[in-house]
């Protein structure tokens, strides 16, 4: 069962969400509550992944949340070749906010858009902050801050989440050894790659490839899952 938007309504109203985690659009939110105190409702997320029911919070969501059934049930490729089609974003994590502020550019401004375009074709390699700031044009301070507004992550954040998507695409899809792949990827060693995607998955590297390659349905929800995060705001985002 799957509701979008404020779809949700009708799957409380049946007693589908009683004592689960749901989501609908932030601005329902406290009404939702009223009338359905038993649902653990968090209008914050994208979205919500309880295994059988799922929900998503505005229209947009929606699409974000069905991509996300897509991946769980046949992988990256085939959900990136739908958002392909759509010409959407292939992934947004269900635990991401519903809404960010972001500021409107000034006319002719570009943003960090192409220093995060470069930084995706180089996972593989060290990224200094001052490197990408100067893809931007801008200092060190001000990259940081415009990256953070126009993303809702520090770069750091941003790179490991990138990171720690190309590694679950590999997983899926090739038969790179976990170390190749943590080399691939920028994480440097399987340790370290490991880490991050057991705090993304809840699983290791090798239980994530065998749930796909035997065509099992990924049981870990991504609106369960840790934000992906850097422990500090390195000098290196690597």
């Amino acid at each position: 069962m799957v509701s979008i938007c404020t779809g949700a309504f009708v799957l409380a109203a049946a007693g589908l969400l009683d004592g689960r985690p749901a989501t609908t659009h932030w601005r329902y939110s406290e009404q939702f509550r009223t009338l359905f105190p038993q649902v653990r409702l968090d209008p914050g997320v994208l979205f919500t992944d309880d295994g059988d029911v799922l929900t998503s919070g505005g229209v947009a969501a929606g699409v974000d949340l069905c991509l996300h059934i897509l991946r769980r049930d046949h992988g990256a490729r085939v959900a990136n070749r739908a958002a392909r089609q759509c010409i959407v974003p292939p992934w947004r994590e269900g635990g991401q906010a519903q809404y960010i502020e972001l500021p409107v550019p000034d006319p002719g401004e570009q943003g960090t858009a192409p220093a995060r375009a470069w930084a995706l074709e180089r996972l593989a390699e060290p990224l200094a902050l001052s490197e990408l700031a100067a893809r931007a044009g801008m200092s060190v301070r001000t990259f940081t801050r415009r990256f953070r507004e126009e993303t809702g992550l520090s770069p750091v954040q941003w790179m490991i989440r990138q990171r720690a998507y190309r590694a679950r695409e590999l997983l899926e899809t090739s038969d790179l050894t976990v170390d190749r792949i943590a080399r691939e990827t920028g994480f440097g060693t399987a340790a370290s790659m490991r880490k991050h995607l057991q705090d993304a998955l809840g699983v290791a590297p090798s239980s994530y490839r065998k749930t796909f390659r035997t065509g099992v349905v990924d049981p870990v929800a991504d609106a369960r899952r840790q934000p992906l995060s850097g422990s500090s705001q390195e000098a290196t985002v690597s």
